[in-house]
């Protein structure tokens, strides 16, 4: 009897979330606001921009991409920065170089300048991208880690609608309002920089520092009870005691095992970027107007629109990523892409010439929306957080997060081309048969992740188990 009600009382304590858990995701997510505040600005200011500085499409293309630019080189140089430094230090740097680079293109003299603000504001996307998810992997319990890294992501989509909404109050300003649209990041960078100095560091960075003492005082913070804490230092500890190389490069050119999971946390990255989802954000109005909207606003507002879908459907991965799992809510978010781009491309072959047909094509395009919103969007940066084993973690998620960055160059950059040369009806077909396809590569490589610890994942994975089997 008395063990009964022990096992009861442990139980009760382990399920239990304590109140810092929660506010550490939240400033951490923060990282994630102004990730998507970055991205979605620029599409309000360039109007102001190019009327200030008189400058051509293609030097107004520079400036648009030099943030893409500055995001790879900060993603490729995070992991060293995130595993030398830790995981905090690492999203103050971000914070430092938002409010920065936000001040400086406020203040921008000339378009030259205007570039090195925007790859400035690129490095620190790049280093919160990286840094964030892997954080929140790290100081979560596995039962909420999905929800929590989830948390991000929505904030990413926040952050977008946020800079939609904010340039077009903006926009009512007299004289160059541009800078006021660009300079306002600076303000949630702020309270970024000022939150961060009161989150603690990642007990799994701190015990690779062989700084064991000051990780279970960490633990000991995060956890609700002593049993829970103690088992998750045993399974830390173990996996410190694991054969592997220091050096993440070292340990990828020797360790067949963390080839592999480097290579399907790349992959996952290539998966998210080549569903689309990036055409619709950049190229919304442009879309809107091949499905016959040629009214400005009506562009404009319809954007807006896309903005919030995108953000309540963040809410449906957030709410059952942890009771469903990854693979389900995967192949849901495949599946209705596929058909929205489907039926997309359909309507634009027959023509979308009565007012019905028109918005039958924006809710197929905003349906796709939705299913990537509460499916890839969130759950390939939490995938990437999860499969990579301890030591190699930052070398691993540099690599896919690297891989995001350049896959969305590459697809911001030709998107208009492909679609002036085949037209839309076939670009958005092809978009349908290359989701439909990534269903099949889930089946294949995916690994279901919900409630394992990131150790037993490790252990699964160097032991040799399957890719899609490290889970179990």
């Amino acid at each position: 009897m008395a063990d009964s009600a022990s096992s009861s009382l442990m139980k009760e304590q382990t399920d239990k979330i304590v109140p810092m858990v929660w506010f550490s995701c939240a400033l951490a997510a923060l990282a994630g606001l102004l990730f998507g505040m970055d991205v979605g600005v620029i599409s309000g200011a360039q109007a102001g921009i190019e009327a200030t500085f008189q400058i051509s499409e293609q030097m107004m293309g520079w400036i648009v991409g030099s943030m893409m630019l500055g995001a790879a080189i900060g993603a490729f140089g995070a992991g060293q920065i995130s595993r030398l430094l830790g995981r905090k230090k690492s999203l103050l740097l971000s914070a430092v170089l938002f409010v920065a680079g936000s001040l400086l293109a406020a203040w921008s003299w000339s378009p030259a300048v205007l570039i090195a603000a925007r790859i400035l504001l690129g490095l620190a996307v790049g280093i919160a991208s990286f840094t964030a998810p892997l954080y929140l992997s790290e100081i979560a319990p596995e039962r909420i880690r999905g929800t929590t890294i989830s948390m991000y992501q929505l904030m990413v989509t926040v952050g977008i609608l946020a800079a939609f909404l904010s340039n077009t109050a903006l926009s009512y300003l007299e004289g160059e309002s541009w800078r006021w649209m660009l300079g306002v990041i600076a303000i949630p960078a702020v309270l970024l920089f000022v939150g961060v100095l009161m989150m603690p560091n990642s007990p799994r960075w701190l015990a690779s520092q062989e700084r064991y003492n000051e990780a279970r005082q960490v633990l000991n913070k995060l956890r609700s009870g002593e049993h829970e804490v103690e088992n998750e230092m045993d399974e830390i500890q173990e996996s410190m005691k694991l054969e592997q190389h220091t050096s993440g490069w070292a340990m990828f050119r020797s360790n067949p095992n963390f080839r592999r999971s480097v290579t399907l946390g790349v992959a996952l990255q290539l998966v998210q970027q080549f569903t689309g989802i990036n055409v619709i954000m950049y190229y919304a109005p442009k879309i809107f107007q091949l499905t016959g909207f040629e009214d400005t606003a009506a562009q404009l507002w319809s954007t807006v629109i896309v903005g919030l879908v995108n953000v309540f459907a963040t809410f449906i991965a957030i709410g059952f990523v942890d009771r469903w799992g990854r693979k389900p809510i995967l192949y849901t978010g495949f599946a209705i892409m596929t058909v929205s781009m489907a039926v997309l491309g359909t309507l634009l072959n027959i023509g979308t010439t009565t007012a019905a047909l028109q918005y039958t094509a924006m809710t197929a395009l905003l349906v796709f929306v939705a299913g990537f919103a509460m499916s890839a969007g969130p759950l390939v940066w939490t995938l990437c957080a999860e499969i990579q084993p301890l030591k190699g973690r930052d070398f691993g998620i540099t690599c896919s997060t690297v891989a995001n960055w350049v896959a969305n160059m590459i697809v911001g950059t030709y998107f208009l081309v492909i679609i002036n040369n085949a037209g839309g009806p076939i670009t958005f077909w092809l978009l349908a048969a290359i989701n439909f396809l990534f269903v099949f590569f889930i089946a294949v490589f995916v690994p279901e992740t919900k409630g394992i610890s990131l150790e037993k994942i490790e252990k699964n994975l160097m032991s040799g188990k399957s890719l899609r089997n490290i889970g179990t």
